[in-house]
């Protein structure tokens, strides 16, 4: 399975997970190393620009493509875990919690949940710490530029 991740290359480009522990977000508490990939590069392309505006468009992005062997079980949340408001933003420790319990747990290297930005659509979030993580690779990295008309 291929999934994509949109990288600001004024970061180091590896897969920790340490970014998202800096500040916590939707699925992760601060502190909870995680990964937040998409199935798409739309999708990679939408949960970033949520978080810009044209005067903070940075430069220097790329679209990271990752492979997950088929050989690696996904585990798809049950919508039935979510609670009513789970994508709002700011996101809620009701999404941080499950995110942080499938960090501990270790039991899948990969969870597929919903889209709070693009409804019917699915991030895949990966855990570096699971055993299986380390067959999980990078296989291409491209420049990513924006157009600035999604920003008008």
């Amino acid at each position: 399975m291929e999934v994509f991740r949109l990288h600001n290359a004024k970061y180091p480009m590896a897969l920790s997970g340490k970014g998202a522990a800096l500040t916590g977000a939707r699925w992760n508490s601060k502190g909870t190393e995680i990964i937040y990939t998409a199935h798409g590069r739309c999708l990679a392309m939408a949960e970033v620009v949520v978080h810009l505006s044209l005067a903070t468009l940075p430069k220097g992005f790329k679209m990271i493509s990752i492979n997950i062997p088929e050989d690696i079980e996904i585990y798809e949340l049950p919508t039935t875990k979510l609670t009513v408001g789970w994508n709002v933003f700011p996101e809620t420790v009701d999404t941080q919690a499950i995110g942080d319990h499938f960090i501990r747990e270790l039991k899948y290297a990969v969870m597929k949940v919903p889209s709070a930005v693009v409804k019917g659509d699915f991030n895949y979030l990966l855990n570096p710490f699971h055993p299986d993580f380390n067959q999980i690779t990078i296989s291409s990295k491209e420049d990513f530029p924006f157009d600035k008309r999604i920003f008008k």
